[in-house]
């Protein structure tokens, strides 16, 4: 499988919805083959799974971001497990924490995540997880949920250091890298995805935010994860369509719910 995956974007985001036909073209002509739209408001999932079953090649996950933990309706394990059942469905998310924003306090972020992580690990599909300035936390937290009963997943959008890749590695997640990868000042970024094993990697754009060069300051939409894949198979020292076959295998192997369209009956 050759083709790109934007194992991130937000194609329910006003900027995205307006022109999703036209956003999908793009990307499709510019070799992504499969997208993953994230939820971020658990209100909002109807909507999202609308959006996969529209489209062969998306799928969908389901759950409250951490800036809406104190917003959203607060959701347990079942109800959780009872949304996952759709067909499109292939993953938990997006959770975390996030002490940068705080637009929700620390304490309910902490139990909506932990809620993320018991369905994720109940139904053993992976969890997609955000976290921004809050390693130490984070690692601590992934670690004894970890220690409760095994979960996979993976750290989307990363931008932390080496400590927090490294923990999350051990304890067997994934890393998700996104446009940010191209930015002037990431070199401590670039130096985390030389150390993350070829076969841990996944690319994402986190549309409609954080365009990669040459985008940078307009709409990030899924074609772009080109440019983001570009750079990362330059680090890793590989070519472009052996970081696309990788990464993309990476994708379906963690979200095995997922299928490629040329893999369904």
């Amino acid at each position: 499988m050759s083709f790109l995956v934007d194992s991130h974007c937000h194609l329910d985001f006003p900027e995205l919805a307006a022109q999703q036909d036209a956003v999908m073209g793009r990307a499709r002509k510019a070799g992504v083959g499969h997208f993953l739209t994230i939820c971020t408001h658990v209100t909002r999932a109807e909507n999202i799974r609308a959006i996969a079953e529209k489209y062969d090649d998306v799928s969908a996950t389901v759950g409250i971001h951490p800036h809406e933990a104190a917003k959203e309706p607060a959701v347990d394990v079942a109800r959780l497990l009872s949304l996952a059942e759709h067909d499109k469905v292939v993953g938990f998310g997006e959770t975390g924490l996030d002490f940068f924003y705080e637009h929700s306090p620390r304490v309910e972020q902490d139990l909506s995540f932990r809620v993320h992580l018991a369905a994720a690990r109940e139904a053993k599909l992976p969890v997609v997880i955000h976290t921004r300035d809050a390693d130490a936390q984070m690692a601590a937290t992934i670690t004894e949920e970890m220690g409760k009963g095994a979960f996979t997943g993976l750290i989307h959008c990363f931008s932390s250091g080496l400590d927090l890749a490294h923990t999350a590695l051990n304890l067997g997640l994934y890393i998700s890298i996104s446009g940010i990868v191209t930015f002037k000042k990431a070199e401590a970024l670039r130096d985390v995805v030389k150390a993350v094993p070829l076969d841990r990697l996944l690319v994402e754009t986190d549309s409609p935010y954080l365009a990669p060069i040459p985008h940078r300051g307009k709409i990030n939409e899924p074609a772009f994860v080109a440019h983001t894949a570009a750079v990362v198979a330059e680090l890793k020292g590989i070519s472009r369509e052996e970081l696309a076959s990788r990464t993309t295998e990476n994708f379906f192997r963690l979200f095995r719910k997922a299928k490629p369209v040329s893999a369904r009956a």
